[in-house]
């Protein structure tokens, strides 16, 4: 993998990095607008033609949510769409996929459960002339990938990253150092091995935090500083509350406490969260509760964030990931090249994928009304419910 070398003092927080994985568990079901034997809903959505929607689960609200912008989005542009959610089971996502090509779909849009796992759908579909857009997550290993909508991955680790620096009080709301020398002890957390996104999430909040760790500002008393003893398999929110649990329990005793979490996904730290809170931390950030990051706005982490308990989340707003995909659609049918603005980073074993990035906005205490409310990504009953 190609890794864009970004220069941890201009990574701040104060990132207008605007609009960000990541993760679930799911309810292999389909929202097609369409039978099963697959009977168009008007001469508009014929014309338009088939697109199949792959999505990996419907127990994050964020893939909810996307699911519903793409569908949305490809129907009022004249499309018939069969949208299908796999339970974040791989065998059930392969499945839908081969029934898309059955009944005819002329682009398929593929948020992979695993990007390892489609090379036989993804060959069969190309023998047929059916197009494919991997959607946020890149599907590896296969030359038949035409096109990749994301967010700028590596960034996003970035923001994380320095995120979590600002709230340690160890880069200013601009992103300059403040001059803190701690030391401060942190944990670090990785999303799943096995989407292609948690590296780059990784890669990007390392080329922030190592420096300070190489310099002592920042100490892992568990020593676990690699990818892969940091991942969360599926990026269970159970298994990120069991790995902080054991953490705890093995490297603070005594006079030892936890100063930060690096989480890449808001589902992630609401597992940390409640590890921390089970075992003797409470109030919020300001009175010693740890700085814990996160990724995706979920409405119950948005909350956190506004109740002083989590400090941070990446906003990946999934409205304009949409409008991406159903561009690229479009290009796709009508046989052009969509537009890419990047064309060098994303080998994805076989071939590098052209891609458009989206970027994104981090969000603290400061700026939910600025980046949630006032863009109507949520509203201010929403957040004070904590429930969508």
């Amino acid at each position: 993998m190609k890794f864009r070398k970004i220069v941890a003092a201009a990574a701040g927080i104060a990132l207008s990095l605007s609009l960000a994985a990541c993760s679930g568990g799911g309810a292999g079901t389909s929202t097609s607008t369409t039978s099963a034997t697959g009977g168009e809903t008007s001469a508009a959505a014929t014309e338009g033609g088939r697109v199949g929607v792959a999505m990996p689960t419907q127990t994050s609200e964020r893939w909810i949510a996307d699911g519903n912008a793409v569908k949305q989005q490809l129907e009022d542009a004249g499309f018939t769409v069969d949208l299908q959610y796999a339970n974040d089971d791989i065998p059930t996502q392969g499945q839908q996929i081969d029934q898309m090509i059955t009944q005819g779909a002329n682009v398929l849009i593929v948020a992979a459960i695993d990007g390892t796992a489609l090379a036989t759908q993804l060959e069969t579909a190309a023998s047929q002339g059916i197009k494919v857009i991997a959607y946020d997550r890149l599907i590896r290993d296969s030359k038949n990938v035409d096109f990749y909508v994301s967010f700028d991955n590596f960034k996003v680790g970035v923001a994380q990253g320095s995120s979590l620096l600002n709230g340690l009080g160890i880069l200013d709301a601009d992103g300059n150092d403040t001059g803190e020398k701690g030391p401060f002890n942190v944990e670090l957390f990785a999303g799943s091995p096995d989407d292609n996104n948690a590296t780059f999430f990784w890669e990007g909040a390392m080329s922030v935090l190592q420096p300070y760790i190489d310099s002592g500002v920042l100490v892992v008393p568990s020593t676990q500083t690699e990818f892969d003893q940091a991942a969360i398999l599926r990026w269970q929110q159970e298994t990120a509350q069991k790995r902080m649990e054991d953490l705890l329990t093995a490297n603070y005793q005594g006079d030892t406490k936890l100063d930060g979490v690096l989480s890449p996904y808001d589902g992630l730290s609401r597992g940390i969260i409640t590890a921390l809170q089970n075992n003797g931390y409470s109030g919020t950030i300001g009175d010693g509760f740890p700085v814990v990051t996160g990724q995706d706005a979920e409405i119950a982490s948005v909350k956190l964030i506004q109740d002083g308990v989590q400090f941070s989340t990446i906003f990946k707003d999934t409205r304009t990931l949409a409008e991406q995909a159903v561009t690229a659609a479009k290009d796709l049918l009508a046989g052009n090249d969509p537009e890419a603005n990047n064309t060098t980073d994303y080998d994805n074993g076989v071939k590098v994928v052209p891609s458009y990035l989206l970027d994104v906005v981090t969000v603290t205490a400061d700026n939910i009304t600025e980046a949630l409310v006032d863009t109507g990504y949520w509203t201010q009953d929403q957040i004070d419910a904590g429930v969508a």
